[in-house]
């Protein structure tokens, strides 16, 4: 029987919370999945139960686990996984998160860009841990189709990736991005700042400081939302393959 706890960031494991999610993770990295956890209140066993047969991956049924590790009411399966190291490609696209402090933020952005097709993202530290069960969650498991890495600082990234244009993501940013306007750059980082702060004037000097149109009875757009929409700007310009 599986001995599980409630996550800490420390831990060289994680775990899924979520059938979804779960499913996601025995797709595309079987490899790094300990054991699957199945609640009997969940109403599809048997498909998951195959689906780990066929991927050589062991499972139990195991209520008194999902109490320990504080699983939400409503999720009745936890994939218990291994950490793993993880890199950017030099040749495509990157979206970089300056200091993101909200899980479910860094999740829902994850799930953005491997939508859009720009998997890899860079993460400027301190930030919300990527590995909380919490972030697995809000990205629905795509977590586990993503490139990524993290940084010290936006220089140590900057000197990894030269060759990659930035465009830091600003309110008051020098241009105004429309559909019709986005810059030709093939090799290009989208820059966004925290939820709170965004970025200050130093990223201005680093590239062309861009900027989402909004109403005036607004001040920001949510972190997610922006990259979102920055995002889909920048793909819809260059086919993102």
């Amino acid at each position: 029987m599986s001995i599980v706890q409630p996550y800490k960031k420390e831990f060289t494991h994680s775990y899924t919370s979520g059938a979804y999610a779960t499913i996601e993770l025995i797709k595309a990295r079987p490899d790094i999945v300990e054991t699957v956890l199945i609640h009997s209140a969940f109403q599809h066993s048997t498909q998951l139960e195959m689906l780990c047969v066929q991927n050589k991956i062991p499972f139990e049924h195991n209520d008194n686990a999902f109490r320990r590790i504080r699983q939400k009411e409503n999720s009745f399966v936890c994939g218990l996984l291994r950490k793993y190291p993880s890199e950017l490609e030099p040749d495509r696209p990157h979206v970089v998160l300056v200091n993101p402090s909200d899980m479910g933020n860094l999740g829902t952005i994850i799930r953005t860009l491997v939508g859009f097709r720009i998997p890899n993202l860079a993460v400027i530290t301190p930030a919300a841990d990527i590995w909380d069960p919490r972030t697995i969650r809000a990205s629905m498991g795509s977590l586990f189709h993503l490139n990524f890495r993290h940084f010290d600082d936006i220089e140590q990234y900057r000197a990894q990736f030269p060759a990659h244009r930035l465009f830091p993501f600003m309110s008051d940013g020098g241009l105004e991005l429309r559909p019709d306007n986005v810059p030709a750059q093939p090799l290009f980082s989208l820059v966004f700042g925290n939820e709170a702060s965004g970025l200050d004037e130093r990223y201005r000097q680093m590239g062309a400081s861009v900027r989402i149109a909004q109403s005036p009875h607004i001040d920001s757009l949510n972190l997610s939302v922006a990259v979102a929409v920055g995002t889909y700007l920048f793909c819809g310009a260059y086919l993102c393959p």
